[in-house]
């Protein structure tokens, strides 16, 4: 009884596994990848009516074309989407399909060899593309009109099909404001000196993790290293913010801020920095708005090269520079392209700006952008603690 029961438990988990998995692409984007088929499709056989020299014996439209279509506007982050594996692959399956087609007599050997040497040469050359295969086909079970073409084949239609395809989804695509191409090779990583600690590992892994875990797979997975990798991030900063979502930048934030205005002199800023012992000071307008930033880096670099007579005259008259030369004022040296964070702000939100953007003091700002606070990493890494122990607590 117990055997068959287990035989049982197993063939309904072997049934449960061709269900379906949920699909998590929004309506929005379903839509925009229809539309986006319409368009490459349509693109291709206007164009093939209307390219002058294209023979009437040459297909407007080959078959394969509809599944390329498929990867490049429904599903265009796969690696099997990408610019050369459709042009590539396009070009190999169908230059070994017409090979076939002419050196192997029987049809149905001649479909089978073509297809498992046009998915070597894919795989060969980096240009893998499922549609590929229904090409290798084509070219020998597409009858009179295709082997009458000869080699012909793999330019026109195959070549030209697939460029004027891919540079429908090229433009569609940026017009819609979706990436793409994805991935592609990546610099390598400078290898550590010798001697010299490895680099800590951000979020709990590293890429070299990543990479080694892909390796260790008996299977390819249809994404890219980098887009798996992004993916993964953004799950860890999901369920970090999950879990630490009760603090607020307004919460972490030093308070009452030292703001000062772009007309406050080089001198009173850096005796501000001296007296509060801080590093950065937010610079606002009259009404209290952020406007930029200035460090003790800014306020104390040197001017750059003499300035002319003219140019001191004009500086004095204008109040830019003081009797030196140097900038008097703060306006002049502060930094306007200020990245800054809303007061209601989640902790975890926080910890990418400071980890992965460089930044050391990020302003807290209101509905209004009027400056409340300044974070800071003793700021940042003081609310995690807290955060930590509220957690405990609880």
């Amino acid at each position: 009884m117990s055997a068959s029961l287990a035989s049982r438990r197993t063939l309904r988990q072997w049934l449960h596994s061709f269900v379906p998995i949920p699909m998590t692409l929004g309506w929005y984007e379903r839509m925009r990848s229809c539309l986006g088929a319409l368009v490459g499709i349509a693109t291709v056989g206007v164009t093939m009516r209307i390219v002058p020299g294209v023979h009437g014996l040459i297909p407007l439209l080959v078959a394969p074309m509809g599944a390329s279509a498929v990867l490049l506007f429904g599903v265009p982050a796969s690696p099997l989407a990408q610019p050369w594996s459709i042009i590539g692959g396009n070009l190999v399956a169908a230059t070994v399909g017409v090979a076939c087609a002419q050196w192997i007599g029987d049809p149905i050997t001649a479909a089978a060899v073509a297809v498992a040497f046009a998915i070597a040469g894919m795989f060969a050359l980096r240009c893998v593309h499922p549609p590929s295969g229904a090409v290798a086909l084509t070219a020998v079970l597409g009858g009179p009109a295709i082997h009458a073409l000869g080699f012909r084949f793999v330019l026109e239609p195959i070549a030209l099909q697939s460029a004027i395809l891919l540079s429908a989804a090229l433009v569609y695509h940026t017009l819609t404001g979706h990436r793409y191409p994805h991935g592609g090779a990546q610099p390598a990583a400078k290898k550590p000196q010798a001697g010299a600690a490895p680099a800590p590992a951000r979020g709990g892994f590293s890429r070299e993790d990543l990479d080694a875990v892909l390796k260790r797979r008996s299977e390819w997975l249809d994404v890219s290293p980098d887009d798996l990798e992004a993916l993964l991030r953004e799950t860890e900063m999901q369920a970090y913010a999950r879990t630490f979502g009760q603090l607020t930048s307004a919460d972490v934030m030093s308070k009452p801020v030292a703001s000062i205005t772009p007309s406050t002199s080089i001198t009173a800023a850096l005796t501000m920095l001296d007296r509060r012992h801080v590093k950065a000071l937010p610079v606002a307008d009259a009404q209290g708005r952020l406007v930029g930033i200035v460090t003790r880096a800014d306020l104390t670099r040197p001017v750059r090269g003499p300035a002319t007579l003219w140019q001191r005259m004009s500086q004095r008259l204008s109040g830019i520079t003081g009797l030196a030369g140097v900038p008097a004022h703060v306006d002049a040296v502060m930094s306007r392209n200020v990245a800054s964070v809303p007061d209601t702000m989640p902790l975890a939100k926080l910890v990418p700006l400071f980890a992965h953007s460089g930044h050391h003091h990020i302003p807290v700002v209101d509905a209004m952008h009027r400056v409340k606070g300044i974070v800071t990493q003793t700021d940042l890494i003081s609310g995690l603690y807290r955060q930590t122990q509220m957690l405990e607590a609880a």
